[in-house]
This record gives structure tokens, sequence and C-alpha cells, in this order.
């Protein structure tokens, strides 16, 4: 059983709402977890930055709470024997706004002295999921890895990129490393083999699969899908939440998401994407539960239009005026 001291420095370090002690072998279902609906208008300040609920006493799930950043991400605490990885480091930077930092160690358990060596990695490159990184750099036993690709490649040692498989050993429990790209030029997806969930970030999660490069996302989608194929995969779980419980998106940059949509998605889901993405026209296409968009094919769509709605508009412009130009003018 986790001890009373550490459940109180856990609480004492963040301001936080975390779940119920848990006792040794159990597990808490992330489709029980129940996290803040946010609030419109947002108080002017945020009680609870930062939840934390704990899938058993080794795994944490962190998210940033909707009035503190309409991006509401998760972020993943693992801990090993040997060493802790943290998996993503959220949208604020301010430790004043989001004691990130402060709550992870404290959730560390000690080792001798001093805390547990802690890794801080990433999804991808995106802000919102490493804009906390300056709260750990620097900080003694802890290492941060640029969520950048050349440090990505470096540090896992990825020698032909997108391909292979990498593994970080934390003391007793060892986390596959799979490149993803598509979502993210630097994306990864992470396979927890004691738990048998796998991390998917913005890859794979229940609200819009943002593509970036089409044919990367493709094959992503056949590797990560052919290696949990013939592994047991407990939870997928992502770094948002984006729909209620009925599939349907709430607004971009809602503050609120009343009736949310668990957190988790599953196994099959991973198996059903690379057919999904094999139906997606290049803008937005709904499959299989899947919402799929190119954010730029949108966006250069939308100036085309803005551009032949100008360029119409000026052709009549320029008619008139020529109409005007040749009227006969009234002589007296």
């Amino acid at each position: 059983m986790m001890t009373l001291s550490r459940t109180v420095l856990a609480l004492a370090f963040g301001l936080l709402s975390i779940s119920p002690v848990v006792l040794a072998g159990q597990t808490m279902s992330p489709r029980d977890m129940h996290w803040d609906a946010g609030a419109d208008p947002c108080p002017a300040v945020v009680k609870t930055p930062l939840e934390v609920q704990a899938y058993d006493a080794h795994t944490y799930i962190l998210r940033e709470d909707l009035c503190s950043t309409w991006e509401a991400p998760f972020m993943y605490l693992l801990v090993g024997d040997k060493e802790a990885l943290l998996i993503d480091t959220g949208d604020v930077a301010d430790p004043k706004l989001m004691p990130l930092a402060q709550t992870v160690l404290g959730l560390l358990p000690a080792k001798g002295s001093t805390r547990l060596p802690l890794l801080v990695v990433h999804s991808h490159t995106h802000l919102d999921h490493r804009a906390g990184d300056p709260q750990f750099q620097g900080l003694p036993g802890v290492m941060v890895v640029a969520a950048q690709l050349p440090s990505v490649k470096s540090f896992f040692g990825f020698k032909d990129w997108p391909q292979g498989v990498a593994q970080v050993d934390l003391g007793g429990r060892v986390v596959d490393v799979l490149p993803a790209p598509g979502h993210n030029v630097a994306h990864v997806v992470y396979y927890d083999r004691n738990t048998a969930i796998l991390f998917s970030g913005d890859f794979l999660l229940p609200g819009r699969l943002l593509v970036d490069d089409y044919a990367a996302y493709v094959a992503s989608a056949a590797r990560v899908a052919a290696f949990v194929k013939d592994r047991p995969v407990s939870y997928v779980l992502g770094g948002h939440i984006e729909k209620d419980k009925d599939g349907a998106l709430f607004d971009w940059q809602s503050t609120v998401h009343p009736g949310e949509h668990p957190l988790p998605l599953g196994k099959e889901d991973v198996l059903a994407l690379p057919a999904a993405l094999t139906k997606f026209n290049g803008f937005y296409t709904e499959t299989g539960g899947f919402m799929i968009m190119n954010p730029m094919h949108n966006l250069e769509v939308m100036a085309a239009g803005v551009l032949l709605v100008l360029g119409i508009l000026g052709y009549l412009l320029y008619r008139l005026v020529r109409r005007l130009k040749r009227r006969p003018r009234n002589l007296s």
C-alpha cells in the first residue's frame, strides 16, 4: 500500500485532485476515471490546474485542466525499480500556474536520501506536449530528452528512422518505443510491457486525428498495428479528449467538456486505423468512428476560396468602372 506520507506529499506538492490510495496489485480502469469538465467562462484563478489519478501504485495519469489550457493534455508517469519515465510535459510553462515538476517529483518514491531518477520524454514536438520542459531542466536526478527529431533518434538509437523499435528499461519495467510520424515528424508511441498500455500521444486519440504527412501516417499506422497484433493491449491512452460520450466533437478551443468521452481507446482501434486512413479524402473524413483531417489542406482550400471571391469581386468592380466610363456624358 502507498504510505500515508507519500500520499500527503503528492497532495502538498500540487494542489491536486488525486485518486484514492492504490493497494498493491490493484488497478483503476482509465474508463472509470472522471476529469474536471472545465467551465465557460473560466474563473480568474484555477484552483486545481493539474489533476492526477493513479492507474496503479506505479502508474499515474496527469491532466492539465481545461481552464488552464483548452488543450487539456494528458501526461503519463511510469515508475520502475531504477528509474521513472514521464511522457510529455504539457502546455503550460509557468510552475506558478502549473506545478507539474513539483507534482511529479512528489510522486516519485525515495531511494535512500534521494528520489528515484526521472527520465522526461515526449510523444512529439508540438508545444502543448513540451511547454513544461523548463520546469525539469537542471534538476538533480532528472534527464530531459529534447522533443526534436535529432534528439529523439540519437537518444533512443534509431538508426533507420522510422523503422525499428527501441526499449527503455526502468528496472523491472521495459517500455518499447515505436516511431510513428505522420501527425508530427518526430512522433513516437510507447508500449509498457507491465501494464500492456499503449501511450499513443496525438497519433491516436478520441478526437481529431490531424494529418501532417499522409504517407508517413499510413506507414506508421501499419507498423503500429503490426506491433500490437500479437501483443496484449489493455488500453490505448492518447494526448487529449476532444469528443463527448456520443462521439461528437467539442468546439475547437472549448474550455468546457460536458459528458466527455472516456480517455481510453482499444486495440481494435489501432488495428482499424490503417484501413480508415485509406479512405481519407485529403481534407476531412469521418469513417469508422475516426475523424481525420488535414488542417493545412483545409486552410489552403479556404485561402483559395477567399482569393477566388476577391478575384470575382475585383472583376465585377472592374466591369462596373468600365461601364461607368463608357456611359455618355450629359451635354447641355
